[in-house]
């Protein structure tokens, strides 16, 4: 018996579009139609602009030892390699993700990952498990040790030590996710960043992350002593700088011990208010600087161990506006002059600061005015890095993560100052001048090249730019053969940083002058 032919469609059944996939769509735009073609197998990167700092990283010898020193074992045959996972990390977090998920975003790029040394992108899951396997302590210390070799160097010129917290907003379950100190979403459950930076320059010299209602000094105070510890007592800083957090008696007390200078501001309660009223119907003030007079005083305040000396600052403000958003604050001291002007009464704004330091008010006045900087740090680090994602249920990924972003984010600011010597550049603005392009690499005979299409609209300027800094980078390589990676380290830094050190050489540290 002879059996029908089947059809493969029953008549009138629609095909299965999947069987054959389309080569072009047609699209309708206000241009006109676009036949549109996917090439999944074009050997493309987002990040055409990536092979400088590569190069930068090279001869800075910053790569291959942050990769092969790192606490992280992978036993089994499947598993990716350290470049893979420590590659992949770098990418997402120089490409500015916030979160694991966005790893996804850069699985398909066919040229950078070759050019660090890498076999593949390997997942968002792959990296969240094997960031997992780090022991929490040998990861600390893996990253605080190459954090210092970042800007160890750059110690042996005076330096200051600016401390600050910021918080991160978390939305789940997280270890460490504690409502404390949240002024703009209160409720909300936090984790606290206490962080160490150089001032003026923008880098990180630690960080750590603890539950958000540890705010207070007292958490911060161990990491604290802990940098300077790691910091050869010749190479500590000028003196330590931080907001009216840092202005208690344990801090204060501690840093005179060790013999470390410090600028605070100190909080407005009922004794210091005295002291600043007591100043404002005797004595002379100075000229401070922007509009502030200041005085200078001792005081002793209740749980205080002795008297120290204090700078009394005030600014008038004139303008009815301003007095009406002053208001009732209790952290706004205002006062009434006798004198009138224009019919209105004259109040003050005040700050007291706390100082081991002899210099006078002025000097003062704007030492602490230029903390502000330690402010536009967060700022960026938050908004344009990853220390505001990276968020797993475990506290010890999020230290590692924290720390990671910050060696990063002190690398790129760097090689940005080869760029633009004279000013910081925010990663909003340089990693669009510097960083994305479109690249497609060419192999060709043994030879690979990468042809770049920068969209940027100073693309004539971003050439020249990266042409000069390899350009230095040759003269470089020409002598690096003859010196240590110390050494080629100090000569970029140097070249990265010559507005900042006024011309000075640095030296690695214990370096003698050799005579041939």
């Amino acid at each position: 018996m002879k059996l029908p032919r089947q059809e493969g469609h029953p008549k009138g059944a629609l095909k299965n579009v999947d069987q054959k996939e389309e080569e072009t769509i047609i699209v309708d735009t206000f241009g006109g139609s676009v036949h549109i073609e996917w090439d999944p197998d074009a050997t493309v990167t987002p990040l055409g602009q990536l092979p400088f700092f590569i190069q930068f990283l090279k001869l800075g010898n910053l790569w291959k030892p942050w990769v092969e020193e790192c606490p992280l074992e992978l036993k089994s045959g499947n598993a990716p390699s350290k470049e893979d996972v420590l590659g992949t990390l770098f990418l997402s977090i120089l490409a500015g993700h916030k979160r694991y998920s966005h790893v996804t975003g850069i699985r398909s790029d066919a040229v950078t990952p070759e050019l660090l040394g890498m076999k593949k992108v390997v997942s968002e899951d792959s990296l969240r498990r094997n960031i997992q396997k780090i022991e929490e302590r040998e990861g600390i210390e893996w990253l605080q040790e190459h954090l210092h070799k970042c800007y160890g160097p750059l110690l042996g010129i005076p330096w200051i030590l600016d401390v600050d917290t910021t918080i991160k907003v978390l939305y789940g379950n997280q270890e460490g996710a504690v409502v404390g100190y949240n002024p703009k979403k209160p409720g909300r459950p936090s984790h606290t960043y206490h962080t160490f930076s150089i001032a003026n320059l923008r880098l990180i010299l630690d960080v750590d992350v603890q539950a958000g209602n540890q705010t207070a000094a007292s958490y911060t105070a161990p990491e604290l002593w802990s940098v300077l510890e790691r910091i050869p007592k010749e190479q500590w800083p000028v003196f330590l700088r931080g907001d009216s957090n840092f202005g208690t008696d344990g801090v204060m007390r501690t840093a005179e011990e060790k013999g470390v200078p410090y600028l605070f501001k100190l909080r407005l309660t009922k004794n210091v208010k005295k002291l600043a009223e007591k100043l404002m119907r005797s004595g002379t003030w100075s000229v401070g600087g922007q509009g502030w007079e200041g005085q200078e005083s001792s005081l002793k305040l209740q749980g205080w161990s002795k008297s120290r000396r204090v700078i009394v600052l005030r600014k008038p403000l004139l303008k009815k506006s301003e007095k009406n958003f002053l208001g009732d604050s209790e952290k706004q001291l205002t006062f009434e002059f006798g004198g009138v002007i224009d019919k209105e009464k004259i109040c003050y704004e005040y700050a007291v600061l706390v100082t081991t330091l002899k210099d006078e008010v002025l000097t003062i006045a704007q030492h602490y005015r230029d903390r502000a900087d330690s402010e536009n740090i967060f700022d960026e680090l938050k908004n344009q890095w990853g220390w505001g994602g990276y968020t797993t249920q475990d506290l010890k990924r999020c230290r590692l993560m924290a720390r990671s972003v910050g060696l990063i984010y002190n690398w790129w600011n760097l090689f940005v100052r080869l760029a633009d010597p004279d000013k910081h550049l925010e990663a909003v603005t340089s990693r669009p001048l510097l960083l994305h392009a479109i690249g497609k690499r060419i192999s060709h005979a043994g030879q690979t090249r990468i042809k770049i299409s920068s969209m940027h609209g100073k693309n004539k300027d971003v050439k020249q730019i990266l042409s000069r800094i390899n350009g230095f980078f040759k003269s470089l390589k020409k002598y690096a053969e003859h010196l240590t990676s110390e050494e080629c380290w100090c000569i970029i830094l140097s070249k990265a940083l010559e507005k900042y050190l006024k011309g000075h050489i640095l030296r690695p540290p214990g370096y003698t002058l050799k005579i041939a």
